[in-house]
């Protein structure tokens, strides 16, 4: 299983450099059910490694100025608040048995895979269906909607925080429809709002769990040889016509996980 887990890992970075957001809702699942991590670990440890993927992955985008400073700092702001809050506090404070009714227990490592299930869902959906804001490479006037943007970084910093994902499905519509980025921009300034939300996330642990650093950095260089290879197809391919092939499976993973967790236990 571990070979087919560091092939996996190849595969979110892969996935992170030619689509620019949605791989790394796989780092969870890849760590759950190929290394046997336990939910509430796998959730910190995709918090690093989606952050240093990510980071590693904006360098090339700086290069070619598809970075926007401003809008990563006006998104990011509330996000990194956001997320830093509910990997310190939120996640500590859910008890490791919510809910026991007859024979059904809805624990802390169940509740967090189901909410993990359905984001992966609602990705899927993102990834599937046609957008053709999200398709536009020119950037109109830019001009930011300050409550939307502070409700929506909050939102993905939460979602982030609780179940590990970078949140790319989100930022990226958001930074096209909200802040009028042209579409490559958008996926340069997400990877920056995700490898600082999601590092600083991380080490807001509450300290629940000894860290594996030698596993960690191993999965993480795995990953990032995977968005290496991601950019580098990103150039003879184009990324947004394979997006809703990767949705369906995104949305296949998503119904697995729900239907293992309830049923195939």
């Amino acid at each position: 299983m571990e070979y087919i887990g560091y092939f996996a890992s190849i595969l979110i970075g892969v996935a992170l450099g030619l689509i620019g957001g949605g791989g790394s809702i796989l780092t969870v699942p890849v760590l759950v059910y190929l290394f046997a991590v336990e939910p509430v670990l796998a959730t910190a440890y995709s918090l690093f490694i989606v952050g240093l993927t990510s980071a590693v992955g904006s360098v090339g985008y700086f290069k070619k100025g598809l970075v926007n400073i401003k809008t990563a700092i006006v998104f990011g702001i509330p996000s990194i608040i956001a997320v830093f809050t509910t990997r310190a506090y939120i996640v500590p404070a859910i008890p490791k048995e919510i809910i026991s009714t007859g024979s059904f227990t809805l624990t802390k490592d169940l509740f967090l895979m189901l909410l993990f299930a359905v984001i992966m869902v609602i990705a899927s959906y993102t990834m599937i269906k046609k957008d053709k804001k999200n398709t536009v490479d020119e950037a109109g006037e830019q001009k930011f909607n300050y409550p939307l943007i502070l409700i929506e970084g909050s939102i993905v910093g939460i979602i982030t925080g609780l179940v590990g994902a970078g949140g790319g499905f989100l930022i990226i519509p958001a930074l096209v429809i909200l802040s009028k980025l042209p579409m490559k921009e958008a996926v340069g300034t997400s990877l920056i709002i995700i490898a600082a939300k999601s590092l600083i996330g991380f080490f807001g642990e509450g300290g629940e769990s000894i860290i594996d650093w030698q596993f960690l950095f191993t999965i993480s260089a795995f990953a990032i040889i995977g968005i290496f290879i991601g950019t580098s197809l990103s150039k003879k391919i184009d990324g947004t016509k394979l997006k809703p092939a990767f949705g369906w499976f995104v949305l296949v993973m998503g119904i697995y996980i729900i239907t293992k967790e309830l049923f195939l236990k």
